[in-house]
């Protein structure tokens, strides 16, 4: 297995290899197809030459933190290599709505009502749809964006009815010094009895657990790019 895996991506950048060669092997483990699993490779701070070979190489699908960054790099890419799909897995303002809604393909943070009410207002005037993921906060840590859980069926429920968007999944940050497991746990329970398909779900230092427990997409930044300065 190991050679074969080593033929599958001997042409890809070093990070790249060693993710795709770990996601194969996740998902082996937990007898899913690695086709159910999106790697969104997170290119946040990460300039146009530095993801161009990890482009080149094949992948398709990044993630951005902030609309501004996002906006100054992926339109250029984008129109030279058609196909890439970029999501927007950081916080989003009510007010960038527009711009959001024009330049992602999805969007992981929908955790308010008043964004929720600015991403409908968009949705009526531009033709584009972008994915969108309900933010769950599962540790409920004052300091971070998120829905509790205990509210997650309610908003869901009001997303669906009061803004008449079409929620796709859910996503969630564990706490850094908590067990990644029993999130994702609650995370795909939730996302299960609310009919939600995806789940986004694990980063570098967690994503096989994720797998395991459901996860659909996964983050992937450092061990992809390299640590950032």
């Amino acid at each position: 297995m190991a050679s074969e895996n080593a033929s599958l991506t001997e042409h890809l950048p070093t990070g790249l290899a060693a993710v795709e060669e770990a996601i194969a092997r996740a998902c082996k483990e937990a007898r899913r197809d690695r086709a159910t699993v999106t790697l969104v490779a997170v290119s946040k701070t990460f300039d146009a030459p530095a993801i161009l070979p990890v482009i080149k190489a094949g992948q398709g699908v990044f993630g951005e933190n902030r609309v501004q960054e996002a906006k100054s790099k992926w339109p250029g890419l984008m129109s030279a290599y058609p196909g890439l799909s970029v999501h927007l897995i950081g916080p989003l303002q009510s007010n960038k709505a527009k711009e959001a809604v024009a330049l992602f393909d999805a969007i992981h943070s929908v955790d308010r009502p008043s964004l929720c009410e600015a991403l409908a207002r968009e949705f009526r005037s531009q033709s584009r749809r972008p994915q969108l993921f309900v933010q769950l906060n599962t540790g409920e840590e004052p300091q971070k964006a998120g829905i509790a859980p205990t509210e997650a069926d309610g908003f869901i429920a009001s997303c669906r009815e009061k803004y008449g968007l079409e929620i796709s999944g859910l996503m969630c940050i564990p706490p850094v010094n908590d067990a990644p497991a029993p999130h994702f746990a609650l995370t795909a329970k939730i996302a299960a009895r609310n009919g939600l398909a995806n789940i986004s779900m694990g980063m570098s230092a967690d994503f096989a657990i994720a797998i395991a427990m459901g996860a659909t997409h996964i983050r992937v930044g450092s061990a992809i790019f390299g640590h950032r300065g």
